[in-house]
């Protein structure tokens, strides 16, 4: 069974009956590459699908949708927004989650009910936060990513080669916690768990008869190819887990760590916990990625013939996603990627989800703690010869994963985001394309959406060949119906976006570029890349498969 929008829509394009291509969609869920089509419900099926409402933001408006593609609510901010669980939503102070002062939160009815903003001159907010219950408190808490300032004095004196890092020093993240007033009440940074093995004068040195790979839960300094610089890590996720009190942060790079927030934390003494969080109680707990950068695993090369190359151990590229998945669901404990599928030396790259069990040693057992992923081990992963990829060593850590058959049906190059839902399917939404949609456990498409709201045609019904992320969304969730929010509310259906919240072109734009139907189409809005040296420095910075084993 099919909901939504009547496929038989009497829309002419370029001569065609667009009824016939959406008639295509209906009824094959196979992954395809198209110049245009339409926007908004494109599949549904309602005997599959998880019920309950979709939720995301774009252009400074969080949209709540039905199954049918249909709004039913709205709030006046748009970037990353959080629904919490009274219904208010947490989201940056500015629409770019590249970088923003701070956070605003505000209530069913759009009226700000709290605000943040960081006045540290050395802090700079960026990418995600999480609002959590903090049990030593017994109250709530933010938790955020801002990369914080490290001079280069301070990084040469910690063992950072003076020769390379940045004479403008660089940044790395904190982990920032406040409280409900505002005030910086715990604090864990990178720079208090680097390593090096460069300088045995300078603190953090491996010393005498060890390496870099005795020190997993600590983090190189002097990382080969990669010294300290502006954004260094650029970390651009971050999630609690309740039950463990551990949290999990995301690195663009390819790596995501997960380090003990509750152990590390006393209440009322802010110093001390900030203390706590930088020492050997704040190293990592477990890591995972790439562990040629810890020296416990085979990095990616250059093949003799220099066409192919091989990703070796490294297992994410440009991931942006990851979160722990919930208690009482299908996998809970693991935790869910997504893995954007760059900088894996593929010849087609393609995205993926990848769920993961940290606890699984190289027998595929599960031991209740932390197993370092080289010590599970590695399977041998082969592709379609179509797909010209090359064979890749999988982590045995990877318990389930999905991707595209069709490379080029699922590839987003910076954002997106992964939740496992429970029916037991995955919920995905894939940025830069401004494409969500539903697949279960058996890489079973069950749901798929476009966002319609563009950066620099407006809001369209079809949407033409245009440059990467111009009806991006950076993230989208599915909520279930009986989600606390929705306690008490009534929701009803007011229209599609197209039809009942349609925008102009953007007003600035000369009027070429207005024509949905031009090809080229311009990049709008504020969105910084993932690549820190290919975007320009934010305000305060100036100066359907499945594979399982």
């Amino acid at each position: 069974m099919f909901c939504g929008q009547s496929f038989s829509m009497k829309i002419i394009l370029n001569g065609l009956w667009l009824g016939s291509f959406a008639l295509l969609l209906a009824t094959s869920a196979s992954a395809y590459e198209r110049l245009q089509g339409p926007t908004e419900l494109l599949f549904c099926d309602t005997n599959q699908a998880q019920s309950g409402y979709t939720l995301f933001g774009v252009g400074n408006r969080t949209y709540l949708l039905d199954l049918q593609g249909r709004v039913l609510h709205t709030w006046p901010v748009g970037t990353n927004p959080h629904l919490l669980e009274n219904g208010n939503v947490l989201d940056a102070s500015k629409d770019d989650p590249s970088g923003f002062q701070g956070f605003k939160e505000v209530d069913w009815d759009g009226h700000t009910v709290w605000e943040y903003t960081e006045k540290r001159a050395d802090y700079a907010p960026h990418h995600d936060w999480v609002r959590i219950f903090n049990k030593k408190l017994n109250a709530p808490t933010t938790l955020y990513i801002a990369n914080k300032s490290i001079s280069y004095d301070d990084a040469v004196a910690a063992g950072g080669d003076p020769q390379k890092v940045s004479m403008e020093g660089g940044q790395m993240d904190a982990i920032v916690e406040v409280d409900m007033q505002g005030t910086v009440i715990w604090e864990w940074c990178f720079f208090d768990h680097v390593v090096q093995d460069l300088d045995e004068m300078k603190p953090n040195y491996v010393g005498a008869g060890k390496t870099i790979a005795d020190y997993p839960g600590r983090i190189n300094l002097n990382m080969p190819g990669k010294p300290l610089r502006r954004d260094w890590l650029h970390c651009n996720t971050l999630d609690y887990n309740a039950t463990s009190g551990h949290l999990v942060i995301n690195s663009v790079q390819g790596e995501l760590y997960v380090v003990d927030h509750d152990g590390t934390f006393i209440a009322g003494d802010a110093k001390a916990s900030t203390a706590k969080a930088a020492s050997a109680a704040g190293d990592f707990l477990y890591r995972f990625g790439d562990p040629a950068r810890y020296g416990q695993g085979e990095p990616p090369k250059i093949l003799e013939n220099w066409d192919n190359a091989t990703t070796g151990d490294k297992q994410m590229g440009g991931s942006h996603h990851v979160s722990w998945i919930p208690p009482g669901l299908p996998g809970a404990g693991h935790l869910l990627v997504f893995n954007n599928g760059q900088y894996l030396y593929q010849r087609t790259p393609g995205s993926s989800i990848l769920e993961i069990n940290p606890c699984l040693d190289a027998d595929g057992r599960d031991t209740g703690k932390y197993v370092n992923p080289p010590v599970a081990g590695y399977r041998r992963e082969t592709y379609d010869k179509d797909t010209h990829n090359q064979p890749r060593q999988i982590s045995k850590q990877i318990v389930w994963s999905y991707r595209s058959q069709n490379s080029h049906g699922f590839f987003s190059h910076i954002g997106g985001s992964a939740q496992r839902l429970s029916n037991g399917n995955t919920f995905i939404c894939s940025d830069t394309e401004g494409h969500f949609f539903e697949v279960t456990t058996a890489g079973k498409l069950v749901w798929e959406y476009i966002n319609p709201v563009t950066r620099d045609f407006g809001t369209v019904k079809v949407l033409s060949d245009a440059l990467p992320m111009v009806n991006s969304a950076f993230r989208a969730f599915r909520f279930a119906p009986d989600f606390p929010a929705f306690k008490g509310r009534e929701l009803k259906p007011l229209g599609t976006i197209t039809d009942a919240f349609a925008q102009p072109p953007h007003p600035k734009r000369p009027p070429d570029d207005n024509d949905p139907n031009r090809g080229g189409g311009r990049r709008g809005g504020g969105r910084g890349g993932d690549n820190p040296d290919a975007r320009p420095p934010r305000d305060d910075q100036r100066g359907g498969n499945r594979s399982q084993p």
